[in-house]
């Protein structure tokens, strides 16, 4: 294709010889940004060239630089519920079995996989974030409503650090009132 012909636009399929397949995800006068999934990153493509073909056509639209489009995309995940990070139980835990032993010797004891248990309490800590989030946009809540449910919201994080025994990483802990664990 002549680079006369070249109309390269935001969202436009294009294959390179040497990276693949890619979509434009910025364009100057010059060059043309292309993020390659193979490679999971972007390239300047120099739009003159002869190392583009155009796959299909885009819809242009206003520019937005790859970074943009990730951040967008992750507070829209992280606002509905769409993202759990990994977290690690810790190396000492590992095929462990959670048993709960009731006082009286007649009822049986409750065992139950301790990565299972773990995995609850994580899911516990990312619904409370999520909820955080909720209050926090919610558009019929003033600033006093806010941090008071806030409140209510760091006291039930407090309450949870006992668990931080089972976290392979301290970032990942529970953390109370100032940051502190109880």
């Amino acid at each position: 294709m002549a680079s006369e012909e070249r109309s390269y636009s935001l969202g436009s399929q294009v294959t390179h010889s040497a990276y693949g397949r890619g979509v434009i995800v910025d364009v100057s006068p010059a060059y043309a940004k292309v993020y390659f999934h193979d490679l999971d990153k972007s390239k300047q493509i120099p739009r003159d060239g002869d190392e583009l073909d155009l796959l299909e056509a885009g819809e242009g639209g206003p520019s937005l630089s790859l970074e943009e489009i990730e951040d967008v995309i992750w507070r829209v995940l992280t606002k509905h519920g769409g993202v759990q990070e990994v977290v690690h139980l810790g190396d000492r835990w590992l095929g462990g079995t959670l048993v709960l032993q009731p006082s009286d010797k007649g009822l049986q004891a409750k065992e139950m996989p301790l990565d299972a248990f773990f995995h609850k309490i994580v899911m516990l800590r990312d619904r409370l974030r999520v909820l955080e989030q909720q209050i926090n946009i919610h558009p019929k809540l003033n600033d006093e409503d806010r941090v008071h449910l806030q409140q209510y919201i760091t006291r039930i994080y407090g309450s949870l650090t006992s668990f931080n025994v089972l976290f392979k990483l301290k970032q990942d802990h529970f953390k109370g009132a100032g940051g502190k664990e109880d």
